[in-house]
């Protein structure tokens, strides 16, 4: 059977100062699934998943504000707000819900997604993430260190800056360019909409998941991020977990056709729960 790749769609959604770009791809009568990428990079961190699930899935992928083209331009709203833009975006391309996948700070917001309007989540998929209810005392302190090495680089050379988190974010030679080319569109104004993970990051207690959730980690990622999404798998019952071998904290990028496996068998088993 010949492989016919899908048609991406680019799409804008206009708001006060600045504006959200997205794209879809895919059978619009089909079901949902929505990708969040992370930090610093953008909708093409997705472009090795794009053929694989908009063959059996509506694919949308959004370029979170401060990042790929969506500008921060004169905007007052901070990355917190993407879950407003989500909201809006289902609404225009027909869906009352959608199956999630999140990747590092793209994580983050998919749960702060699925903590507002669980009920809009037909499933949450998390890579390199951890519990933004939970007290992560222990990863807010590593990663003010990081920010501290972010911030110091960036003020000598943003391009010092944007080899600096490639290199962190992937493992793979080429995907690692290829993350420095999408980091290029975050600048120094990108770095005030992160503000808005202040709202998503807070101990939260006595709360449960309503839906199927796979939590997954680079074998090559950071020990930290790797015991702390265990640990966060051990505490939820409905969840499943997954080490993809030979990846970095990026797995998606590194080792795509092991990733987009075992969430897709994740995802044929929670249509049919």
């Amino acid at each position: 059977m010949t492989n016919i790749q899908s048609k991406t769609e680019h799409k804008e959604l206009k708001l006060s100062g600045y504006s959200i770009h997205y794209f879809v791809t895919g059978d619009s009568t089909k079901e949902a699934i929505l990708f969040l990428h992370p930090a610093f990079a953008d909708h093409n961190s997705f472009d090795k998943q794009t053929d694989f699930f908009s063959r059996d899935f509506r694919m949308i992928t959004i370029d979170m504000l401060g990042h790929g083209l969506s500008k921060a331009d004169k905007a007052k709203d901070k990355i917190d707000m993407t879950v407003s833009h989500i909201n809006t975006i289902l609404s225009l391309e027909g869906y009352e819900k959608a199956h999630f996948v999140g990747v590092s700070m793209g994580s983050l917001i998919a749960q702060y997604y699925g903590l507002k309007h669980p009920e809009k989540v037909t499933s949450m998929t998390i890579l390199g993430g951890y519990d933004i209810n939970a007290d992560n005392s222990e990863i807010s302190k590593a990663q003010r260190l990081e920010q501290f090495k972010w911030i110091f680089k960036a003020m000598i050379s943003m391009k010092r800056f944007r080899r600096y988190v490639a290199n962190f974010s992937v493992e793979n030679p080429d995907e690692k360019q290829k993350f420095y080319e999408m980091s290029k569109n975050f600048t120094r104004k990108s770095f005030l909409v992160m503000a808005g993970l202040g709202n998503v990051l807070k101990k939260r207690e006595g709360l449960t998941i309503p839906y199927p959730i796979l939590i997954l980690s680079g074998e090559k990622d950071i020990e930290l991020s790797k015991k702390s999404s265990k640990k966060w798998h051990d505490s939820i019952l409905n969840s499943n977990y997954y080490l993809i071998e030979n990846a970095g904290h990026c797995a998606n990028m590194d080792y795509a056709a092991r990733f987009n496996e075992v969430v897709m068998n994740f995802l044929k088993k929670s249509i049919y729960l």
